[in-house]
Parts: C-alpha cells; sequence; structure tokens
C-alpha cells in the first residue's frame, strides 16, 4: 500500500473543454470533457455553488436548530442554520448573517470548525461549519421565501432525532457529532 499524499499529479484530469447547460439563482450546470490520466477522456457533469454557511449554535447546553420543508425531500428536515454564500462575502460574516437571519440569534464568539464539500464527485459545493457559542437572543429575519420553526435540542435528543431520521442532513449530522465530540473531550474537532 502507497502512502497518501493530499495531492496526486498522477491521477489529475485534465479540463478539454466546458459546455453551459444551465444557469440558475443558486447553481449552474456544466459538462466537462476532460483527459484522463491514460490519455483518453470522458465527461464529467458538473454543479457550481457559490459555497454556503452552517452554524453550530449552542445556548444555554441546547443546540440551536430550525425545522423547514425541503422541496428536494419533499418532506421537513431539522437543520442547524444555514444558507449560501452572496458573492464576495466572507464566510464568517455570512455564518453570523444566517445565524440572526433565521434564529434571532447573534454571537461575538463564533469560529471555523471545518470546511468541507457535500458531493464533490459531481459538486463544488463548499460549506463552512461555524460554532456559535455565548449567544444572545435578537429578532430572526428569515427571507421572503423562508417558513421556519426554531427548536432547542439537547446532546441526547439530537441524537434521537439522527437516530429516527428526523435529522439525516449531512450538515447537521456532523455538527450533531462535533458537539457530541466536545461533549466528550472538551474540545472542538473534527
Amino acid at each position: 500500500m502507497k502512502k497518501y499524499m493530499h495531492s496526486n499529479d498522477r491521477l489529475d484530469e485534465v479540463t478539454v473543454s466546458t459546455e453551459p447547460i444551465y444557469e440558475g439563482k443558486i447553481i449552474s450546470l456544466q459538462v466537462d470533457t476532460v483527459r484522463l490520466p491514460d490519455g483518453s477522456t470522458a465527461k464529467r457533469e458538473i454543479i457550481k455553488h457559490p459555497g454556503a454557511v452552517a452554524v453550530l449554535a449552542v445556548h444555554d447546553s441546547k443546540m440551536i436548530m430550525v425545522d423547514q420543508f425541503r422541496q428536494a425531500m419533499g418532506r421537513c428536515e431539522l437543520e442547524i442554520p444555514a444558507g449560501k454564500l452572496e458573492k464576495g462575502e466572507d464566510p464568517l460574516e455570512a455564518a453570523k448573517r444566517e445565524l440572526q437571519e433565521e434564529t434571532g440569534y447573534v454571537c461575538d464568539n463564533i469560529k471555523l470548525l471545518h470546511s468541507f464539500y457535500t458531493s464533490p464527485g459531481f459538486a463544488d459545493e463548499i460549506i463552512h461549519l461555524y460554532i456559535a457559542e455565548e449567544l444572545r437572543k435578537g429578532e430572526a429575519a428569515p427571507d421572503d421565501d423562508e417558513f421556519l420553526e426554531l427548536y432547542e435540542l439537547t446532546l441526547a435528543e439530537a441524537e434521537e432525532a439522527v437516530a429516527l431520521g428526523k435529522i439525516s442532513d449531512a450538515k447537521t449530522m456532523l455538527a450533531v457529532y462535533a458537539w457530541k465530540l466536545k461533549q466528550a473531550t472538551g474540545v472542538f474537532g473534527l
């Protein structure tokens, strides 16, 4: 077995051409023709996304979550506050904005926990996950097309919601397990 290297140019694919397919409000779709390591070519369908932020917000030993209908899933999903980045927006400022807009909470103690790609096989979406503590209640201001209900869950309640499938969103599951790790070790980390 070879030692793992983060970059492996022997596996690189080189983009030969890009064909735009769809340009939407949030995402775009393109089909890339790539040259493979053996010299042959292949097609790659790629979803382009501006990136997003998500906030693991903890208040009085409870995780702040929102419940909202998700059309792609055809049902409501319990999630941590999150939203897409606006063009040129700093992720930290976006995290503060989303937290306040969706929950009404504001926070000075907020820091990056981790950044991760949601589905790198076909999308370039990256989510910056923040941890927010020492929250102060403010006034929520959701987007006009955003209808949310606010919940506060203990760690045990959040784990039960994952086990029951009430939380099946990857960013929220990751946040629950990061919070569990913090409870066990006293340190946030992934």
